[in-house]
This record gives C-alpha cells, sequence and structure tokens, in this order.
C-alpha cells in the first residue's frame, strides 16, 4: 500500500501546476458526486418518500374522522330506532292496526295483503301491502300521517299513487307498511 501511495505521491508532484489544478478538480468533482450519489440522493429520496406517506396518512386520518362521525350519526340513530322497538308497548297485530287508523283517518281500505319480509339475525319485520281506490289526497295523507305518528314503530317502504283514469280528484294508492319486533 505503501509502495502506491508513493508512486502516485511521485507521479502528482511530477505534473505541472496545471495539471494538478485539473487533476484535483476532476478527483474533487467525482469524489463530490459519489458523494451525492451514495449518501445524499438516497436520503433526499427518502425523504421526499416520507412527506409522501405523511400527506398520505394525514389524507387518511381527515377521511376516517369523517368516517368515524358518520358512524356516530347513524349508531345514534340506530340507538334511537332500537329503542323505539323496545320500548314499543302496545304490540298490536300490523293488520288490525293499520285497519284501525285507517278507520279513523276515514279512509276505506281496499285491500291489505301480509308480504314476506326479510329477516335478520336481530329483528323480525312484518309488512303489509295496502291499497286504496278512489281515496282523495287529503284522505291519503291523513292516514299516512296516522301510520307514521303511530305508537307503535311503523315504516312506510314504498308508495305508489295513480290517478284514477274516471276522475281527477281521486287517487289509487299503494304502499308497503312495515313493523319490527326483536327476536
Amino acid at each position: 500500500m505503501n509502495a502506491l501511495l508513493s508512486r502516485i505521491t511521485a507521479a502528482w508532484y511530477d505534473l505541472s501546476t496545471r495539471e494538478q489544478i485539473l487533476l484535483g478538480t476532476a478527483g474533487g468533482l467525482t469524489l463530490f458526486a459519489l458523494l451525492f450519489l451514495a449518501i445524499i440522493q438516497p436520503i433526499a429520496s427518502y425523504a421526499g418518500a416520507v412527506e409522501t406517506r405523511v400527506e398520505t396518512a394525514e389524507q387518511n386520518l381527515v377521511a376516517m374522522n369523517r368516517l368515524r362521525r358518520q358512524y356516530d350519526v347513524v349508531n345514534a340513530s340506530l340507538s334511537k330506532v332500537e329503542e323505539r322497538i323496545r320500548s314499543s308497548v302496545e304490540k298490536r297485530n300490523l293488520l288490525t292496526l293499520l285497519e284501525s287508523l285507517a278507520a279513523s283517518s276515514s279512509v276505506k281500505v281496499d285491500s291489505m295483503e301480509e308480504r314476506k319480509a326479510q329477516d335478520d339475525a336481530k329483528y323480525k319485520e312484518t309488512r303489509v301491502e295496502v291499497r286504496l281506490k278512489s281515496v282523495t289526497l287529503k284522505d291519503t295523507v291523513s292516514y299516512l300521517h296516522a301510520i307514521e305518528s303511530s305508537n307503535q314503530l311503523l315504516t312506510v317502504k314504498s308508495l305508489r299513487i295513480k290517478n284514477r283514469s274516471d276522475s281527477s280528484d281521486l287517487l289509487d294508492v299503494t304502499f308497503n307498511v312495515s313493523t319490527f319486533d326483536t327476536i
């Protein structure tokens, strides 16, 4: 190793000042390029990647907080509905209840048919399709309001309203009403 270093030193001193400056500048630039490529550039790339990951994590955090707020709102609504289902002391037969609400709203029901409803692990749904023929809009709204404001939790699932061809003031109305019980 010393022999090699001696030969390099001797070759250096054999060069002219101009050659030494040129060779020193080229060597310095080469050393700087190697340091940049081996140390500075990987660190800068890693720092950029870290910044990108931090930004992505912050965006994910904002999205998670938004989803959490939405979950809390939905969960609070679900809790209210579940409490209403459990606290419903008067669990009347749905068909009987709908008939009595129709009578109190002065609506004549054409037909009521129990329909198959989807059950899940927690709740049993009872669904009835109600048909009204030749009713006024006022009577329909009165009946639907009575259903929605009933002591028992009732939900109108679908509603179809058609004008009658024989009279423009009267309607044919079909809707589904559901009630839920815990299993």
